[in-house]
């Protein structure tokens, strides 16, 4: 995490790659907020096109990108070898989290999230630009796949650890599914509900309480999958905060529910 203020003073050195992932399901205006407003500095970076490969059946709505991709846009964002890395958006982290995980994931150590994102960097006296930044400077980092742990649906089917299901809790009852095409949830995952990882300001809450919300699952190894993979690296984050590391299924609902070899449990 890097609070609004840390932020203030890191930016006065200039490697500091700024990255604004803002995106929401069903919100396809993200690069439209990013030029009402964003952080001086920062590069817009899109969710559809550069945190994911396309969408598939078989693969989930936002498969892990290519690392050749990934590089290529990472470059562009202006990184270089060993500059330091903050992401944010406006809801949570909920977007930027799956830019602090892929950046990590692919071997950049330093990446920080902006606690409270855009609205704490505002509440904070953060300065505001509109319109387009300049491009930035390609850069010449080097990305290497795997530096954080990844499980398939044949793992996940099997986990005998602690998987959690970062779904809201109706969708993991399989009450209401709006997008994949089956209700539910994988049989022996417990309902962890994302949200719940934040404040009423919308920042993480306390290393403590973290702790405390994830004791409860029970002990044992930690993966995590969710709609497509994306909320559930904010739940990585959260964990991470907790001192608990956590394996990642990025397929997650969105293709475990498109085979229909794969059972579906309802319910609490």
């Amino acid at each position: 995490m890097i609070s609004p203020e840390e932020l203030r003073e890191a930016l006065a050195d200039k490697r500091v790659r700024l990255l604004d992932v803002r995106w929401a399901l069903g919100d396809p205006d993200g690069p439209q907020h990013y030029l009402d407003g964003h952080v001086p500095g920062a590069v817009f970076v899109d969710m559809e096109t550069e945190l994911a490969a396309p969408p598939a059946p078989a693969r989930g709505r936002h498969p892990l990108p290519e690392i050749g991709q990934l590089q290529r846009c990472a470059r562009s964002w202006g990184i270089r070898a060993g500059d330091p890395v903050v992401v944010y958006d406006a809801t949570g982290a909920m977007a930027a989290a799956r830019a602090w995980w892929l950046l990590r994931w692919s071997g950049i150590a330093d990446v920080r999230l902006l606690d409270g994102g855009l609205p704490a960097w505002i509440a904070a006296g953060g300065a505001v630009a509109t319109g387009a930044e300049p491009d930035p400077e390609p850069g010449d980092v080097v990305l290497t796949p795997g530096h954080l742990p990844v499980i398939d649906a044949d793992a996940a089917a099997r986990w005998s650890g602690v998987l959690l299901d970062a779904r809201a809790g109706e969708r993991y009852r399989g009450e209401t599914e709006p997008i994949d095409p089956r209700a539910g949830h994988i049989p022996g995952a417990v309902s962890a509900p994302t949200a719940a990882n934040l404040d009423s300001a919308g920042r993480f809450r306390s290393t403590n309480e973290l702790r405390d919300r994830f004791a409860e699952f029970g002990a044992g190894p930690v993966a995590v999958y969710c709609g497509s993979g994306v909320t559930a690296a904010h739940q990585i984050a959260a964990l991470a905060i907790a001192g608990v590391e956590a394996a990642l299924y990025p397929g997650s609902w969105s293709q475990w529910s498109n085979d229909p070899k794969r059972p579906v449990a309802t319910g609490a």
